[in-house]
């Protein structure tokens, strides 16, 4: 069996704790041979987890190491550039979220992937949520009738003190978290580019400067209205990630589950239109023949790992039986397009760090 060499430039939170943890269990079809991080004591875990060569910058990772994959999990200010590096040394690339701060970084990344005829990975594992295919069959099935606007709840209560507070870094909760709701919404949207509406602000209570309070609304002509939450000062945070509206009926849920709700209008009561006014005072009201289902996800373990196993084995085929990516380069150029749009709205200032 065909086994991908891979090279993983930053193992911290997600190199080492979504890429690497997952990668170790699949042996047969990715072998991870080297690692760069900065810092000697993510240096010695790779060497323990993986027995690989490390080094302690991305550069002589690809000038060296014999790889056919690399993982650009560095800082989100490096991605563009990681990427670039990747396809210039003649492999193929996974980039992590954000892949870049601007379409046109963006652009970048992908002309260098076509003129090194390599394939360029967003890694996009949210997709590949059982719930979140679930909901768009749901959707794609008619039940619900024409949608009408769509709730995206990503936030909660948490203070942050580390390097995602700072703009400097492509930090805050939308180049963050936002790369995830972002995507669903594209997927839901359909295929034009939707108009954006946001408002952000940033509090960071320990001197951060990046947004921790994030509003997005995607919207458009004959399309649902899209609302993403990215509060990280939720304290009643719903128990619904999702809440759909539909002319027929409705859903709501998120990974544990999902609930819908819906009515057949050729079954529903006629009625007819009251004029001048309302009969004898009365409001509205009539009983519809709701038909109510659910559904609940097949034990799955740990999320993330599941996720990362549903990416790479997408990547491993792409790579090994040249089918077609999961996530596409269009659909992912219009989310840093939104996300951009939404930073364009909010010019925040900079806070000077010292030290």
């Amino acid at each position: 069996m065909t086994r991908i060499r891979v090279g993983i430039g930053g193992f911290g939170r997600s190199g080492c704790n979504i890429h690497g943890r997952w990668l170790v269990e699949v042996p047969e079809q990715y072998q991870v041979v080297a690692v760069a991080d900065q810092l000697p004591e993510r240096r010695e875990d790779a060497v323990r987890q993986f027995n690989c060569a490390v080094y302690d910058d991305y550069m002589p990772l690809l000038v060296d190491a014999k790889i056919d994959l690399f993982i650009n999990a560095l800082p989100s200010y490096l991605h563009p550039t990681g990427s670039i590096a990747g396809f210039e040394h003649g492999v193929h690339v996974v980039s992590e979220k954000p892949t870049a701060r601007t379409v046109a970084d963006f652009d970048r990344v992908v002309a260098a992937a076509m003129a090194a005829g390599k394939q360029y990975l967003p890694f996009q594992n949210s997709r590949f949520y059982a719930f979140f295919r679930k909901m768009r069959d749901v959707i794609a099935s008619g039940v619900l009738g024409e949608i009408i606007h769509v709730h995206s709840n990503w936030g909660g209560f948490g203070r942050r003190w580390d390097w995602q507070t700072l703009q400097e870094y492509h930090g805050g909760n939308l180049l963050n978290t936002g790369p995830h709701p972002v995507d669903h919404a594209i997927m839901l949207f359909g295929e034009e580019m939707p108009q954006v509406f946001c408002r952000m602000r940033s509090i960071q209570p320990f001197g951060g400067d990046a947004e921790d309070y994030c509003v997005v609304v995607l919207y458009g002509e004959n399309k649902p209205t899209i609302e993403i939450s990215l509060n990280s000062y939720l304290a009643y945070p719903p128990s619904d990630m999702y809440v759909i509206s539909g002319i027929y009926g409705g859903l709501a849920g998120g990974p544990g589950g999902l609930r819908w709700k819906y009515f057949d209008p050729a079954q529903a009561p006629k009625q007819e239109f009251w004029r001048p006014w309302s009969r004898n005072r009365e409001y509205c009201g009539e009983t519809l023949p709701w038909i109510e289902e659910s559904w609940a996800p097949e034990a799955t373990g740990d999320d993330f790992q599941y996720l990362s196993r549903s990416f790479y084995n997408n990547v491993y085929d792409i790579l090994v039986h040249g089918i077609e990516p999961e996530i596409k380069l269009d659909q992912v150029r219009r989310q840093v397009a939104v996300m951009e749009e939404c930073h364009r709205q909010n010019p925040l200032p900079r806070r000077q760090m010292v030290g």
